[in-house]
């Protein structure tokens, strides 16, 4: 398992036991993981957006942390927010993000899930012939996804 995913997985933890907010200190965490601190920084801030359901807040020196709040939305409102979020370019770590994202706000069933993942695979989009051309055709797919969703 790559280092990000387990840095991922630590602070989703850290999150579910602290009723939806963890406070994280960056050294201490990269500590324990065997990481730099800059690796739980690049995750907090790619992973943990305000377009994925959280807040994050810093406060910096001596007694400094980061604090991850999820934040709770209607369904509809996470889904724009998704929905804004993907641009005009989407790789498949991306789509499986976004697809993963879907799955944890109840938007889709895990069989609707793995549909989406094959339908948004390197595989599927291979007859495109560009990467440029997959990412931007996987965009507009999980964006007709997300808005269908929406209705």
């Amino acid at each position: 398992m790559l280092i990000s995913e387990q840095i991922t997985r630590l602070i989703e933890k850290m999150i579910e036991e602290g009723d939806g907010v963890a406070n994280i200190k960056r050294n201490d965490l990269a500590q324990s993981l065997g990481c730099v601190p800059s690796q739980v920084s690049y995750v907090i801030s790619s992973r943990f957006t305000p377009g994925s359901g959280y807040m994050v807040e810093s406060r910096r020196g001596g007694g400094g942390y980061i604090r991850i709040v999820r934040v709770r939305m209607e369904k509809n409102q996470y889904l724009e927010q998704l929905f804004s979020a993907i641009g005009d370019s989407l790789s498949e770590n991306g789509s499986r993000e976004c697809t993963r994202r879907l799955l944890e706000a109840g938007a889709v069933s895990d069989r609707e899930a793995l549909m989406i993942l094959s339908a948004t695979s390197d595989g599927a989009l291979a007859r495109i012939g560009t990467l440029a051309g997959a990412n931007a055709v996987r965009a507009d797919i999980m964006r007709q996804i997300i808005r269908l969703l929406m209705q």
